[in-house]
């Protein structure tokens, strides 16, 4: 069999994978256009492709996000990686974000370290091609917290920082906030999944899970969460308030 040919039946093969029925329908071209491009340029060094987060939700009222994934590779080899990057205008197109690469022994070696992440991949995910490497993960709840910890620390940082230079005005205030609302959700989780709360949620409904778990009002999460292209000063008070307080309490949980 030729090289194109063995190309031509990958393809195929990711074009009627039983996986893009996971998906939500408007993704599943893309997804499918996807798999094919990551089979071309990466041949036989990659052995799974993981798509993940959000944008697989079909949860009501949520808008179309980009498509998060993870490119499982043998090996990393860059001139392949460049040859996948020069598709990035292409799969943009698409809504497909630049992937996470990563070695099966990286994946393992990644749940003390990267928690977090690894639980958000976890969470919600299907792989379109190749093994499942995240569903089986086990999670120490020590190293979830943390990264909990040191997640909501950075916030508040970025958000200091962010506010200097923003010179005051309400625009880029808006601009911070979105900038910090991925951190948040992912952080969120977290400690949701530190309270026995394992399964995916939709941003939509995390702040409220969190509130009802800690019994308290979080109205600068919720608002940062909802839209944070429509905060404002009082907005982004009430977040770093609500920030310090959830660090607070991570320590103590």
């Amino acid at each position: 069999m030729t090289t194109a040919e063995s190309t031509t039946n990958d393809q195929s093969v990711v074009a009627s994978a039983p996986a893009l029925d996971e998906l939500p329908a408007p993704l599943r071209e893309p997804i499918r256009r996807y798999a094919a491009v990551v089979r071309e340029a990466l041949g036989g060094s990659v052995i799974a492709l993981t798509v993940f987060g959000d944008a697989l939700s079909n949860a009501a009222g949520e808008s179309r996000r980009e498509v998060e994934s993870v490119l499982v590779l043998e090996s990393v080899e860059l001139p392949l990686l460049r040859k996948l990057a020069a598709r990035g205008p292409q799969l943009g197109k698409d809504g497909i974000t630049a992937p996470l690469v990563m070695a099966p022994k990286y994946v393992s070696a990644s749940l003390d370290a990267f928690p977090l992440e690894l639980i958000e991949i976890q969470q919600r995910h299907v792989t379109v091609f190749g093994r499942d490497h995240f569903q089986e993960l086990a999670f120490d709840a020590g190293c979830v917290r943390l990264q909990c910890e040191r997640e909501l620390k950075r916030v508040l940082v970025g958000l200091l920082e962010a506010l200097l230079a923003s010179t005051g005005k309400e625009k880029a205030v808006a601009l911070i906030e979105a900038d910090a609302r991925r951190v948040l959700l992912r952080t969120l989780r977290g400690l949701l999944w530190l309270g026995g709360e394992k399964a995916y949620l939709p941003p939509t409904d995390v702040a409220g899970r969190v509130e009802a778990k800690l019994e308290r009002k979080f109205s600068g999460l919720r608002s940062a969460i909802a839209d944070p292209s429509r905060l404002h000063w009082r907005d982004f008070d009430e977040l770093y308030r609500d920030v310090e307080s959830l660090g607070e309490i991570a320590n103590a949980w």
